[in-house]
């Protein structure tokens, strides 16, 4: 099951759960954040049967631990992007 499925995942969208960083350092790109900042992708659980929304930031904490981000991100050296439909594909497993 992918992410989409369960949430919806765009920017500039303050009604969020909480944030992405899209846009950033490789180091940075990816975090999630409780800030909101209309560059950041915003995932709001639509799906609360399923899914807390506390629950997948703290995947989401793990998943940029494990530096995951960095081989789907794209730019220079100093700033590097992930897109939105990377976020959207994220595999889900309900075991």
């Amino acid at each position: 099951m992918k992410l989409s499925q369960l949430a919806t995942i765009r920017t500039d969208f303050p009604e969020a759960h909480f944030w992405i960083i899209r846009r950033s350092s490789a180091e940075h790109v990816g975090k999630p954040t409780r800030e909101f900042n209309p560059e950041h992708i915003g995932i709001r659980i639509t799906a609360l049967n399923l899914l807390l929304p506390d629950y997948l930031y703290y995947v989401m904490v793990h998943i940029h631990h494990t530096e995951y981000w960095k081989t789907l991100a794209t730019g220079t050296l100093n700033l590097v992007n992930i897109r939105v439909s990377d976020v959207r594909n994220i595999e889900l497993s309900p075991t």
